[in-house]
């Protein structure tokens, strides 16, 4: 079946073509590690990661390499450093295996190749001289410049001349700037801070220093990937200034780099951007320690297609809860099918690779697969969600919520006292108290399940028991 991905540079879908047929290569800008990550962050890699899931459907786990970085040398890391009185080191390894962690209960696979910046100085410096000899960069005051102006197609990935780029962005303005617009390649390190033996100039190296945020992931792409790739994604935040600089210094260093832009949107809560400001920022270890699972998370991010904002609301974390818990009691019993018997069906396929629209494909399986539990659990488990992990959770919770243990013994006796309330309203035609106890226990985060003979209470991971104090 024949993919389609919206590409940046062209503004417009296009037929997937890779570079080299039955392969697949693809990069993405990855975080700066000195701190949690925050949800926002969570979105790009939720994005890319089914992006990459349905790659190695297409072509064979073996023959797609994913490439994301880590950017372990960067002035916020130095501040972090500085304020904490930690090594460095110790914060940007902590903060990776943090964002490993948090990541992998997203369910996001790990890419085939994790690079750290610091590992790919010397291919940076060697980058950064070939632009100077080629008349692209410049030295100046210890630090090496990009020139802007001397790449005539700057600014088509953003759609924006360089003038009006000058006029309308923020650009750090210094003496040694041959243009307001050029950009930082190598940076002068002091001695408390990160640094290598700088580019060679005329023979001379100008000094200690670091590189800049751009330089890294152009020169890591190019040692990973090659001349040219597949897929260069990242957030649209990202689209100017760090891709358009990536483009023009690879450009400009002879490197064809990569054949197709993918950016996704940014995400809001509530309708609102995220803010600490605002009191609505939170990271995702915030949210796993709150008690959302890590599926409800990618449930509520691939509800929303890539390319539109994602708003995070309390009323789509509740859906997906719910969404979730009925195909997990639908799929209770049954085991995944192996990979080599799976094949997804077309409606299915057909969403994914009309430029992933994982909307339409968990629409998909809500309204057709929960009629067929196997092919429920197997399409699901493609997406990410149904983990061998999250059903065990799931069965555990629910056993003991029926037999009246789980968060409390409270759900047992409430439980008895819905069920005789109702028995209550069957002869007396008056439903009043039952629809009122039940309201109460919704709102306290308990699921309500009532048959002709049964009342099970279900803790839900929103449960707050001092919400039913008073029905003790």
């Amino acid at each position: 079946m024949t993919i389609k991905l919206y590409n940046t540079k062209t503004r417009q879908k296009e037929v997937f073509k890779p570079l080299v047929d039955g392969k697949a290569s693809m990069y993405v800008c990855g975080p700066t590690v000195y701190e949690r990550a925050h949800l926002g962050n969570a979105r790009p890699v939720l994005v890319f990661d089914m992006l990459y899931r349905l790659l190695r459907h297409e072509y064979g786990a073996k023959n797609v390499k994913y490439v994301r970085n880590f950017t372990d040398v960067d002035d916020k890391i130095n501040a972090r450093a500085a304020e904490t009185g930690r090594p460095i080191s110790e914060i940007t390894d902590e903060t990776i295996q943090w964002f490993l962690d948090d990541m992998g209960e997203l369910g996001a696979l790990e890419p085939t190749d994790m690079p750290r910046a610091t590992q790919y100085i010397a291919p940076m410096i060697a980058m950064i001289e070939d632009l100077i000899a080629k008349g692209h960069a410049y030295a100046a005051e210890g630090h090496v410049l990009f020139k802007v102006r001397s790449y005539k197609d700057y600014g088509k990935l953003s759609g924006r001349s360089v003038d009006d780029m000058i006029a309308g962005a923020r650009v750090e303005v210094a003496p040694y700037k041959e243009d307001p617009m050029d950009f930082v390649l190598w940076k002068p390190s002091s001695d408390d801070l990160p640094g290598w033996d700088g580019p060679v100039v005329g023979g001379k190296s100008i000094g200690r220093g670091r590189p800049g945020w751009h330089i890294e992931c152009s020169a890591m792409a190019y040692e990973l990937l090659g001349d040219t790739f597949d897929i260069h994604g990242g957030g649209n935040d990202l689209t100017f200034p760090h891709h358009e600089n990536e483009i023009a210094q690879s450009k400009c260093a002879g490197h064809n780099f990569a054949n197709v832009w993918m950016h996704n949107e940014m995400l809001q809560v509530e309708g609102k951007k995220m803010s600490k400001s605002l009191g609505n920022f939170f990271t995702v270890r915030d949210l796993l320690e709150d008690g959302v699972p890590g599926e409800v998370i990618r449930f509520v991010m691939l509800s929303t297609h890539y390319r539109k904002p994602m708003d995070w609301t309390e009323k789509k974390r509740q859906e997906a809860e719910k969404t979730l818990r009925k195909w997990m009691d639908i799929t209770t019993g049954l085991e995944p099918s192996e990979p080599s018997s799976f094949s997804i069906r077309p409606p299915l396929k057909m969403a994914l690779s009309d430029d992933l629209n994982t909307h339409k494909a968990l629409t998909y399986l809500n309204s057709t697969l929960s009629a067929d539990p196997q092919a429920l659990l197997d399409h699901a488990r493609f997406l990410g969600l149904l983990s061998d992990e999250a059903r065990e959770q799931h069965n555990t919770a629910y056993l003991k919520s029926r037999a009246g243990g789980g968060s409390s013994e409270m759900l047992a006796s409430l439980a008895a006292k819905l069920d005789g309330a109702r028995r209550h309203a069957k002869a007396s035609k008056d439903y009043s108290e039952v629809d009122r106890l039940k309201k109460l226990l919704v709102e306290a985060g308990v699921e309500v399940q009532m048959s002709s003979d049964n009342v099970a209470l279900i803790a839900t991971s929103s449960f707050d028991p001092s919400k039913l104090e008073s029905l003790k």
